[in-house]
């Protein structure tokens, strides 16, 4: 007996996630990452401390305390260097951390350089408590270290921030939900009895302003979770203020508990059922049950910082139960770094150049009005009396002016400058806020570095020019200009009607350019990034100020169903605008040379990163999933004419630097206008990715693109490829088959067997087949719409089981 039991026991010793859950933790004990050990759990199971992995980075891991029993293993405490240098620690997966028999807790590195240290010493022993709380204590059973003592943005029941006469105590939010850096907002309990909440600079931490606080003052108050589920702010007198009101709404027995700084500054208390029969509050997740302050995106107007978001953005409500800050670009601007959103806005298109005259500002820009936002700072400038047409004329005229904000009720004016600051949605807002952007009917060749030397030296030119012609003699030259001019619209109107229309139509401003500029832009075409059946695509670079570089599409056949794709994708990609979207710049009608400019993306196409021998990061891929499934969105219902892709596929979806995907090549897309819901046409797409409708006699709808979607969405989960005829398991040979004949079997980690951060993720993993297998129904009206399926990828909506598509590959060709 005692043989059959050692095995299991070894086992368990030698797996790489065996966590010891003993009561003291003795000096000679070590955790590593990928060792015998990565944590020591406390009696109960329901914490471990050691090492946790980086959410998006598994090869780094944090020093932490989290809830081990729950499934997203949520992080409570994390280490951070000293209060000198409050970094976080992260450190490689070939790190060790040692109780060593000196009694000091130490943490090294992979050359063995001591990388963290509580600064403690005569430890006899250390214990996971079932509380939360780590603690070293001396041989006497005293607490000598304990985490709860050095809280980073969470505190759970029973501890308390004790006072301080010396310095404050305080809870330091993340910089984002993934991103364990020091962040933007402060819960300081201040040595003069006050408890607030700030927004801070980062990194340094230097306070800006506290935009919520008790507003007391008193020697050594405390802040306390109490062990009822209620956190209140204890005074030397006596008195409780509430500042949540979590007691009674979930007990100790059936909740976990915690409240935290959140990164969008948001001080808020959580339960999360310990049972499933628990989960009255909202499931197996975690819910808000209260928070300070109540309304962030208005209780922040700083005048040192961007307020609750970023410079150039905006803050709202997202609309879920937990109310969590949304940040939002106006129009016309993006995220500097999608994942970053907390970096602010930029203009997405070119500055107001200061160079440029009054009647050339109003000839580029033009401002949008935006009902329901505020910024209330970064004024320059306010006029009074004054009408709202002038208001916007002195602002589109002014090169320093962003934005004009006009109040109708008073007439009053306000011009403001970049960067904007504390922006926010509000109904309360009365005041129109004019946006100055691009011109609809401005040509991006206007601001280009030899347009601008003309103008600046346009002034002159006339000037010089009226001293020696004289006035009449200019009068004749400008007549005799407009005859000439005249007669070479009459002769080529026929020919370039189509494109002038486009240009006057299109929402973004396209260069023109020459062919001379182009060939000299790619070095007489020499490098090829790739070939489609309309044409060859070259790499280039152009002699701008910021040497672009670009990827020129060259139509070789000048047929007439050439030529009229060529007009079909200049109409179609000049009309859209959005981050998931390749942009077109430009395009060359000369003769009979058709060319395409496009923005050049980095990191080529998906199936260069998606089929590559190293595997991609499990997050890079499902960003890029949701990014194509956004552009999807945005062609299929928010463009004013609908548009049908038709050939969704690996190859016709790039990568930017930051690996940002971007649909490209709208050569094959049908544009359907707003009262048309289907459209007939010949077979389009690509093996493997064509929806069954292509070949039966009916109308082919936006669906097309869902099914494509699909396709590519189990390769993205599986990174291989949808048919792959060399595999050992004929089985394996079609992707669709094969995901669909796991899903029902219950075995989706076939799918992703090898791929530990998928498996990791392997509740994600699930979903995103189950929603792929939805976009694969062979009936289209079975295919949900773009927009669900993008709510089903972000988790917002609930994912019924899929009926099973017995013949949704049958028709391939």
């Amino acid at each position: 007996m005692a043989v059959v039991l050692f095995f299991p026991m070894l086992l368990q010793l030698l797996s790489p996630t065996y966590a010891q859950a003993q009561k003291n933790i003795t000096l000679g004990t070590t955790l590593a990452p990928q060792g015998p050990a990565s944590s020591w759990l406390s009696p109960s199971g329901d914490f471990a401390f050691g090492f946790r992995p980086v959410e998006g980075n598994t090869s780094f891991y944090l020093i932490a305390v989290w809830f081990d029993k729950i499934g997203d293993k949520t992080v409570a405490w994390y280490a951070k260097n000293t209060e000198q240098d409050p970094l976080t620690v992260q450190v490689p997966s070939d790190s060790v951390l040692h109780l060593t028999n000196d009694g000091a807790l130490s943490l090294k590195g992979r050359s063995g350089q001591e990388v963290w240290n509580p600064q403690v010493t005569g430890v006899a022993y250390a214990r996971m408590l079932d509380t939360g709380n780590f603690v070293l204590l001396g041989a006497d059973g005293k607490p000598k270290w304990q985490t709860f003592d050095m809280p980073s943005d969470t505190i759970l029941p029973t501890q308390v921030l004790p006072c301080s006469k010396t310095r404050d105590k305080s809870l330091r939010a993340r910089l984002d939900v993934n991103d364990y850096s020091n962040g933007r907002f402060l819960l300081d309990l201040q040595t003069g009895g006050n408890l607030a909440l700030y927004l801070v600079a980062v990194p340094s931490g230097s306070k800006y302003q506290q935009y919520w606080s008790t507003d007391t003052t008193g020697n050594c108050s405390e802040l306390v979770f109490g062990e009822t589920g209620k956190v209140y702010f204890a005074l030397t007198n006596g008195t409780q203020i509430n500042i949540s009101s979590g007691a009674g709404i979930g007990s100790m027995a059936n909740y976990f508990h915690r409240a935290t700084l959140d990164p969008d500054g948001v001080f808020r208390q959580y339960v999360y059922p310990k049972k499933a029969s628990a989960g009255i509050l909202g499931g197996e997740a975690w819910t808000v049950v209260s928070m300070q302050p109540q309304d962030i995106c208005h209780a922040i107007v700083s005048g040192v910082g961007s307020g609750v978001c970023g410079f150039n953005s905006y803050c709202t409500f997202d609309g879920t139960k937990n109310q969590i800050a949304s940040c939002q670009c106006p129009p016309w601007y993006k995220f500097f770094d999608e994942q970053r959103k907390y970096k602010g806005c930029k203009q997405d298109f070119q500055p107001h150049s200061c160079d440029l005259d009054e009647a050339m500002s109003l000839a580029q820009f033009e401002l949008r009005p935006i009902y329901g936002v505020d910024w209330p700072l970064s004024d320059y400038e306010k006029y009074e009396p004054i009408g709202q047409d002038d208001c916007g004329r002195l602002c589109v005229v002014d090169c320093f002016c962003a934005m004009a904000v006009y109040n109708q009720s008073t007439n009053t004016c306000w011009k403001k400058k970049l960067p904007l600051s504390n922006g926010n949605m509000a109904d309360y807002v009365q005041r129109t806020v004019l946006l100055k952007v691009p011109s609809s009917n401005s040509s991006r060749s206007i601001i280009d570095t030899n347009s601008d030397k003309w103008k600046r030296s346009r002034k002159h030119w006339v000037l010089g020019s009226s001293l020696l012609l004289g006035t009449s003699i200019l009068v004749n030259f400008v007549l005799i200009s407009i005859l000439l001019f005249g007669t070479y619209c009459r002769i080529t109107r026929k020919k370039n009607i189509s494109l002038s229309q486009l240009s006057s139509k299109s929402q973004l401003p396209l260069k023109t350019f020459t062919y001379k500029e182009l060939e000299k832009a790619t070095a007489c075409f020499h490098e090829v990034l790739g070939a489609g059946a309309s044409g060859v695509v070259y790499k280039g670079q152009l002699e701008d100020e910021l040497e672009t570089n670009i990827a020129v599409k060259k139509i070789d056949k000048l047929q007439p169903e050439t030529e009229k794709e060529f007009m079909v994708e200049v109409q179609t990609i000049g009309q859209t605008f959005h981050k998931n979207l390749v942009r077109l710049l430009g395009f060359c009608n000369e003769g009979s040379e058709r060319l395409l400019v496009y923005e050049f993306m980095t990191n080529g196409p998906l199936n260069r990163l998606l089929f590559d021998s190293v595997r991609p990061h499990w997050n890079t891929r499902v960003h890029i999933a949701l990014g194509v499934a956004r552009g999807l969105l945005y062609l299929h219902e928010e463009c004013s004419k609908q548009i049908i892709h038709c050939d969704i596929k690996p190859q016709n979806i790039l990568l930017d630097d930051n690996l940002v995907a971007k649909i490209s090549d709208f050569g094959l897309a049908k544009l359907l206008l707003t009262n048309q819901t289907r459209t007939n046409t010949g077979i389009r797409g690509t093996r493997g990715y064509v929806a069954p409708e292509w070949f039966k006699n009916i109308g082919i709808t936006s669906k097309v693109d869902v099914y494509s979607f699909g396709v590519i969405l189990l390769e993205l989960v599986c990174c291989r490829r949808n048919v792959e005829l060399e595999v050992i398991d004929e089985e394996q040979m079609i992707l669709t088959y094969w995901a669909n004949d796991c899903y029902r079997c219950g075995r989706i980690g076939l799918l992703v067997e090898g791929d530990d951060e998928a498996i990791y993720n392997i509740k994600k993993v699930e979903r995103f087949v189950a929603v792929a297998l939805w976009c694969l129904q062979e009936d289209p009206s079975m295919r949900p719409t773009i927009l669900k399926v993008t709510q089903m990828l972000d988790g917002a909506v609930a994912i019924p089981c899929p009926p099973d598509p017995n013949s949704f590959i049958s028709s391939l060709p």
